[in-house]
């Protein structure tokens, strides 16, 4: 079988995923179908529908797009059965139910931004930065019942450094990512599906997880030494960003987002930041806008 005769079908949301459909599709792959998030109302008013950065892209190369509601509709599984896909490939997009990932011949693989076991969940590359860890990777594996838990196919290791935020490791694994997509394919096209798999640990209190973002678990502890408050900021910017709350001496209190810090031996210094409501802005900045009153963050 070659490239043009295997049948794929890609499935994913943001803009992760897209360096990774446009390597499939760059690369010669038969990309039958697309599926994706439905179009998500946008602006003031919500009035505005707006589709993900994966549709935009498949509508540009002419793909069929499939934008089901439920994963489990009868009306999107005969949809996607009328495919006849060989293989479904997955990048950053919703958790499926078995009989959507079971339905290929060869599959449904998965391309996920950490180096499995560690790191399973939503926030990956997040939590690897805020972890203080000076690797990660990206790990193919096939879909099974619990989340990230199947069969590893393949892994690359990336470096996370000591001056890198999450952006900076998000575009290096976006690009990693569809590096080792098109090599998992290929060995499957290669194997005719046979490819050699191993198995994950399950049940293992020490393996490190990666649980969604939240605006609890995204607050500063300044509790914490200045090299873990920085790795956490770090780790948040520029997006969720790490926050705290700023209070004045009438005990005021205002949300306030940190974008960076410098750590010192017994201190954190902050650079950047973002008072609700107003722009973001330097520290120094902040504090001419101060004029002398009093603050703290906590």
């Amino acid at each position: 079988m070659e490239k043009k005769d295997l049948r794929v079908i890609f499935m994913g949301t943001p803009e992760f995923a897209v360096e990774s459909l446009k390597a499939l599709v760059e690369s010669g792959f038969n990309v039958v179908a697309v599926v994706t998030q439905p179009d998500r109302p946008v602006g003031r008013h919500m009035s505005v529908l707006h589709p993900s950065e994966v549709k935009q892209y498949a509508l540009s190369q002419g793909l069929p797009v499939l934008q089901p509601e439920k994963m489990k509709d009868e009306a999107f599984l005969s949809q996607l059965r009328s495919f006849h896909a060989d293989v479904q490939v997955v990048v950053a997009f919703r958790m499926l139910p078995e009989v959507v990932w079971a339905m290929p011949r060869f599959g449904t693989f998965n391309v996920h931004a950490s180096l499995l076991p560690h790191y399973r969940g939503a926030a990956p590359i997040n939590w690897a930065v805020i972890n203080g860890e000076q690797e990660t990777g990206v790990t193919t594996f096939f879909l099974d019942h619990e989340i990230d838990t199947g069969r590893i196919i393949m892994q690359r290791k990336s470096p996370i450094l000591d001056s890198d935020n999450v952006e900076d490791v998000y575009e290096r694994l976006m690009k990693l990512g569809s590096e080792v997509c098109i090599e998992t394919l290929e060995e499957i096209l290669a194997t005719d599906g046979r490819v050699k798999t191993i198995a994950q640990p399950v049940g293992d209190d020490s393996l490190k997880p990666a649980p969604k973002l939240f605006k609890e678990n995204t607050r500063i502890d300044w509790n914490r030494s200045p090299r873990e408050i920085y790795n956490f900021v770090r780790g948040l910017s520029p997006y969720p960003t790490a926050w705290t709350e700023l209070v004045d001496a009438m005990g005021r209190r205002q949300s306030v987002k940190i974008f960076s810090v410098e750590p010192h031996e017994e201190s954190i210094e902050i650079l950047e930041l973002q008072v609700a409501g107003k722009k973001r802005m330097t520290y120094r900045e902040f504090l001419n806008g101060q004029h002398g009153r009093e603050f703290h963050f906590e």
